[in-house]
């Protein structure tokens, strides 16, 4: 199996790397290309399926990015376990860029005055969080819901964000399409090429029929 582990992590081990891998991310990056190179498909529909896990890392659907990045490879008939992968485009180093960036341009595209920093993004999240978690809690008690903070973020951060990442979200997965089709190309032809020098030499090895 392409992404089964010799030991299985632990849940410790598991939360702690979703977080920072081992290794650090630079590591964990090679670890990608490996992986992605080896799967067994056609370079064109491996490099749609990462394409679509880098364009989903630019929307604000955290929580659904694996099922997004499905969906995606699906209708663009990519590899599905090549957009699984392409989704840690999106990590702890590369989310608060792409946060400040899509949010500053969706606020410029929608006519929204004022400029957002990572902290107010972030709290804003937090913030919209607890709100809908209170909401959800109070079908089960006599509490009021309350929908002002969900409102406000919805209408200040989250229409930003997603209208602002649609665009460098393409433009990214663009890139990575046109740099994963001749690196997996490369590596097949690669792997075929030891394959047959494996077969070339097991044939000269095999003894001569009389």
């Amino acid at each position: 199996m392409v992404f089964k582990r010799r030991t299985p992590r632990s849940l410790p081990e598991w939360a702690r790397e979703l977080v920072y891998p081992k290794g650090g991310f630079r590591r964990a990056t090679q670890y990608v290309m490996h992986r992605m190179r080896r799967l067994p498909d056609q370079p064109e529909r491996v490099a749609r399926g990462f394409a679509a896990g880098v364009f989903i890392s630019f929307t604000p659907f955290f929580g659904f990015h694996f099922l997004g990045s499905v969906a995606i490879a699906w209708a663009l008939r990519g590899n599905i376990l090549a957009a699984l992968l392409g989704t840690f485009v999106g990590n702890p180093v590369t989310t608060p860029i792409i946060a400040i960036s899509s949010v500053g341009l969706g606020q410029w595209m929608l006519g929204i005055p004022g400029v957002l920093e990572l902290p107010q993004i972030a709290r804003a999240f937090g913030q919209a969080g607890n709100q809908l978690w209170d909401n959800a809690m109070a079908i089960f008690t006599d509490k009021v819901m309350h929908w002002d903070r969900l409102i406000d973020f919805f209408h200040d951060i989250y229409l930003p964000y997603m209208i602002g990442g649609i665009l460098p979200g393409i433009a990214v997965s663009l890139i990575f399409y046109w740099l994963t089709v001749p690196l997996v190309r490369a590596y097949q032809r690669m792997r075929a090429h030891q394959a047959g020098e494996r077969a070339a030499r097991r044939s000269a090895l095999r003894p001569p029929r009389e």
